[in-house]
């Protein structure tokens, strides 16, 4: 039997816990415990694309989408330490262009057969505004 393939996403939520990984398998059960999205935020977007195409998401939530870059690290802590990691299809850090992150959450994915989602935007940051000289 297949598993069900999971998503773990970093992002914004008007509520619901910090340093955690919530586990969301339906959309009333993700509304309830995370609410509303922050403006101009794209987390809880993708979370509800990933329960609509059928997907298990593991929800990590950050202070501000992009910037709050110890609670990227920690929830790539806690991912691992869980072993959730071996679980995980895909990793999904919209906002984020912050190369050392980046490459962290890309050395998992490549580790574990994984893919690492970022939108074009983060992408053009990644390979331009912080690259390393």
């Amino acid at each position: 039997m297949l598993l069900q393939p999971k998503i773990a996403l970093f992002g914004e939520a008007e509520k619901g816990e910090f340093h955690s990984l919530m586990a969301f398998s339906s959309l009333p059960c993700l509304a309830e415990t995370l609410g509303n999205p922050p403006e101009g935020s794209y987390g809880l977007h993708l979370a509800i694309q990933t329960l609509l195409f059928k997907k298990d998401l593991i929800f990590i939530r950050v202070k501000e989408e992009g910037f709050s870059l110890k609670d990227y690290m920690k929830g790539l802590n806690l991912l691992k330490e869980s072993e959730k990691l071996k679980e995980v299809s895909a990793i999904c850090m919209p906002g984020l262009g912050h190369r050392d992150i980046l490459d962290e959450a890309f050395h998992y994915c490549n580790k574990f057969g994984s893919i690492l989602i970022t939108t074009e935007k983060d992408f053009y940051d990644y390979l331009t505004c912080f690259s390393k000289n």
